[in-house]
């Protein structure tokens, strides 16, 4: 990156690895220096809550809030009815008006760890794009609206061309989605003053086409800014573990769960995740990054502890922490660790140790399972786990019994 910004928000995007692009370099950072930046992200209610994958878009709201701007945190109850195509292989699933409605209450929560929703110059806002999208006239919308868009300039767009390439069907529900996206910046900068979009750049050609659909409308000038779309060293989409997707729910993944994900961060990734996921100083993040051997893990820690604490409070990262020094330094069994109840009847007569392993969360398959234990990777108390066709008794669980996959996972198993 060879451009030199004048604003701290621009210069906290460059030098911590945020920015992947940006529609006008000089433009946005002027407007940035000059006074308080309106900058909005939308967030789709597809769940009950967002996963570390958002993070790093939320993580961007942050900073713009600490460095004097107004982040506005729009949730996508209009958009959601219609889903978004973006580098899918399919159709999203339609949800209901009421199910949308409870994801949006689900997911309202985790923001108020990360923002301050004040009355302040750059407080943040909350808001929902069912207050203009729900209400639109049809005609109207196509007439003042859908004439602005050439159906060839959107059959360009890469998350578009990528679905047709594969002669994957497109329905003409999701077609309308960039439509609807860029109306959505039209409007906050109608109605707010919203200057800027951010997103990852998967959403590249949705903010283009926002950005100049505004300025045919309004003949306004508003800016866009993407993130990289972020994946681990190993190639892995960010924010999915083998248990699945990591959730910033504290109902959906505990704070230890959330903790011990960024504490298995690979070495290789260490520096780039203290720069994007904490606000330790840059200088701290190459440094601690950098580390080698076991002196890594101090780095890893130090990871999982920034981030749960921004998450969840500082007394859950120490819980957290201390939880772990139990179970790794003393082999002791912890009070925070993932835990499956069974019933008496969940059991029966017996259910086979694979069974338990998936069910944890320690194991994707049985497939999975049955190779982590032929591999010796599993564990049983803390002793090898060599049998695959061992079944679980109630009796068995008479105490809780504590599973481990490889050094790092753990899970207690008990009986309700």
């Amino acid at each position: 990156m060879t451009y030199h910004p004048k604003s701290e928000f621009m210069s906290v995007m460059i030098s911590r690895g945020f920015l992947a692009d940006c529609t006008d370099y000089q433009g946005l950072d002027e407007a940035l220096s000059n006074g308080v930046v309106p900058a909005y992200i939308g967030f789709d209610a597809t769940a009950t809550s967002l996963h570390v994958g958002s993070l790093i878009q939320i993580m961007m709201l942050r900073w713009l809030q600490k460095t004097g701007h107004k982040p506005i945190t729009l949730m996508g109850g209009g958009t959601t009815k219609v889903g978004d195509p973006s580098f899918r292989a399919d159709e999203r699933p339609l949800l209901t008006p009421e199910k949308i409605d409870d994801n949006i209450a689900g997911i309202k929560k985790v923001f108020a760890a990360y923002m301050d929703y004040d009355d302040a110059p750059n407080g943040a806002l909350m808001l929902n794009n069912a207050e203009w999208l729900d209400n639109l006239n049809y005609l109207e919308f196509l007439r003042d609206i859908g004439r602005h868009f050439s159906i060839n300039r959107m059959l360009s767009f890469e998350s578009v061309k990528s679905r047709l390439d594969r002669e994957q069907s497109l329905s003409f529900l999701e077609f309308n989605y960039m439509i609807l996206q860029a109306y959505d910046f039209l409007e906050l900068n109608r109605r707010y003053g919203c200057l800027l979009q951010l997103g990852g750049s998967d959403q590249w050609g949705n903010i283009v086409n926002g950005i100049d659909l505004t300025r045919r409308v309004l003949d306004h000038e508003i800016y866009g800014l993407t993130s990289a779309l972020l994946t681990t060293s190993d190639g892995k989409k960010m924010g999915k573990s083998a248990a699945g997707a990591v959730w910033l729910d504290a109902d959906l993944v505990s704070p230890y769960e959330f903790w011990q994900f960024w504490r298995n961060t690979t070495d290789a990734d260490t520096g780039k995740f203290l720069k994007l996921y904490t606000e330790l100083p840059v200088e701290e993040c190459d440094r601690l990054g950098a580390l080698e051997g076991s002196e890594i893990n101090v780095a890893k820690i130090i990871l999982a502890n920034e981030v749960t604490t921004l998450l969840h409070g500082a007394d859950a990262a120490k819980a957290a922490e201390a939880t772990a020094r139990e179970v790794f330094e003393k082999g002791g069994v912890g009070d925070d660790l993932p835990t499956l109840t069974l019933t008496a009847s969940d059991l029966g007569d017996g259910m086979s140790i694979v069974q338990i392993i998936v069910k944890s969360g320690l194991a994707g398959s049985g497939k999975e399972a049955k190779r982590l234990i032929a591999e010796n990777g599993a564990k049983l108390d803390d002793a090898p786990l060599t049998d695959s066709g061992m079944m679980v008794t109630a009796d068995m669980l008479a105490t809780p019994i504590k599973l481990s996959a490889g050094k790092k996972r753990h899970a207690l198993v008990q009986l309700g």
